[in-house]
């Protein structure tokens, strides 16, 4: 009989013989940064989570820094908006400022630059509209030039959010024209058309205000088209890639982790927090454990970076095992 029982008899021997890890150097931390002063706002569907205004913005990134969390994940909120979302590539806009704040005051923390037009156009879709048509090429330029710019403002990694078909080859060609060859992308390469983006939605104040995104993000049942659009972007040029959802799809994450040799980040997404936080805050599960659960389930299947909105709590949870 062999007796498995042996190496879990104590806390200290299921450490030591424990397969998989978390660390608060793989997590990275979303943050969303709002125009105006003296803002702090609560995200109601999603506790804990808040829009700062760049003013009110260190109040987090210290907590972040003093964890010891790799970086952030920034997404910028225009006072005014446009049909050709024209605050994303602005060299002054909310999100370029908001990166030279955090490099000049934070230079240890990483950050990554989303790269997507929803946040800025008041049609809410994620490139150029013709109707009800979302144009793919183009958007195109628009895009590269929004990733220019970022770059200009100090991002570290550029993450191409928007699943228009060859970004990544346009977002490189045009970092490596205008001197950023050194500049990493992050391409979010299998993001699928999910139901759990809903409280990103809130946060961001990027709904569509026509239709649904579902002709370029992904269909939620496709795995194999999944592994095609990853290796697309790694073609292109991609240095990492993300897989969003996470939960729902840690059978794309150990299938890529298995095909491609490229660090992985899954992106816990909104929804998946929300539904924690709300079950938490009705006593039906215990938070931290199931949290550490879910964390650990990701990094299993193959994830190496995990993009989460838990990162602070469970940073904190680190330190005090």
């Amino acid at each position: 009989m062999r007796r498995f029982r042996r190496l879990r008899g104590s806390e200290a021997m299921r450490k030591l013989v424990r397969e998989t890890r978390i660390s608060a150097e793989e997590m990275i931390y979303p943050i969303f940064i709002i125009e105006g002063e003296n803002i702090k706002n609560p995200i109601a569907s999603m506790p804990g989570v808040y829009q700062y205004s760049i003013d009110r913005m260190d109040e987090l990134l210290e907590k972040v820094k003093a964890a010891g969390i790799a970086g952030v994940l920034i997404f910028g909120i225009p006072a005014e908006k446009d049909e050709v979302g024209s605050q994303a590539y602005h060299p002054n806009g909310i999100t370029q400022r908001a990166i030279r704040h955090i490099k000049e005051n934070y230079p240890e923390l990483l950050v990554i630059a989303d790269v997507c037009l929803c946040e800025y156009t008041s049609h809410g879709h994620c490139g150029l509209v013709d109707g009800c048509h979302i144009l793919n090429d183009e958007t195109l330029p628009l895009l590269a030039k929004m990733s220019v710019t970022l770059a200009e403002a100090g991002a570290d990694i550029i993450a191409p959010s928007d699943m228009m078909d060859g970004r990544v080859g346009a977002i490189r060609e045009a970092l490596d024209e205008n001197g950023f060859k050194n500049i990493p992308i992050m391409a979010y390469s299998a993001k699928f058309a999910s139901g759990y983006y809903g409280p990103f939605r809130d946060a961001a104040h990027s709904a569509p205000q026509f239709g649904d995104r579902r002709s370029y993000q992904m269909d939620v049942a496709n795995k194999r088209e999944a592994l095609r659009e990853i290796a697309d972007d790694i073609e292109e040029g991609a240095d990492m890639y993300i897989v969003k959802p996470a939960l729902a799809y840690l059978d794309v994450v150990e299938a890529a982790a298995q095909r491609f040799d490229l660090p992985i980040a899954v992106y816990n997404v909104s929804g998946e927090y929300a539904m924690v936080k709300a079950a938490a805050q009705m006593g039906w599960i215990d938070e931290k454990r199931i949290v550490m659960e879910n964390l650990i389930a990701m990094k299993r299947a193959g994830a190496t970076i995990l993009i989460t909105y838990h990162a602070l709590d469970v940073a904190k949870w680190l330190k005090e095992a």
